[in-house]
């Protein structure tokens, strides 16, 4: 760490290395899109080669890296959203009607895909406490909401994932 610290490229390249896989997991859990989780990663690694000098070493790499993932994942869906509702216009109503759910296969239950089907708030509390193990103040200041609020959207990404599982 140090050594990426004093500029040593290839001291960060091991670095990334080491995290590269955990934090593609943790994208693509929060976007349940494998193309997007790939695109974030890199800008993951972009975003903490140029703030690398904010990491104290107060604690090992990975915990300062985690909640900088989360965040580039967040400012990315609030992007998405801010773009897409720009526009606005179909002559198809069949457009908002709500899609039938799909046929439940006898096979199993795929929960990733249950995981990424929840709405977006939900599943990134889900994975960020049930998945990552961060605690609901910790969740709070990543997502910039109220441990109360962190805890109700827990509480919805269960009860959806419980539904699905019922039926």
């Amino acid at each position: 760490m140090r050594e990426a610290l004093a500029g040593d490229v290839s001291a960060f390249e091991r670095l990334y290395r080491e995290n590269e896989r955990k934090v593609y997991a943790l994208c693509l859990r929060l976007t349940s899109d494998g193309a997007l989780a790939e695109e974030l990663t890199q800008d993951v690694f972009v975003r903490a080669w140029t703030k690398l000098g904010t990491f104290r070493g107060d604690s090992v790499f990975s915990s300062w890296l985690y909640p900088l993932t989360v965040n580039v994942a967040l400012s990315e869906r609030r992007q998405r959203r801010r773009r897409t509702s720009r526009f606005f216009g179909t002559d198809d109503p069949t457009t908002f009607e709500r899609p039938e759910p799909p046929p439940r296969h006898e096979t199993g239950f795929d929960l990733e895909k249950a995981i990424g089907a929840l709405p977006p708030g939900a599943r990134a509390v889900f994975v960020l406490h049930d998945v990552e193990g961060y605690k609901h103040e910790e969740i709070g200041q990543m997502l910039g909401m109220a441990t109360g609020t962190s805890k109700a959207q827990l509480h919805r990404a269960r009860r959806i994932l419980r539904e699905a599982l019922e039926s």
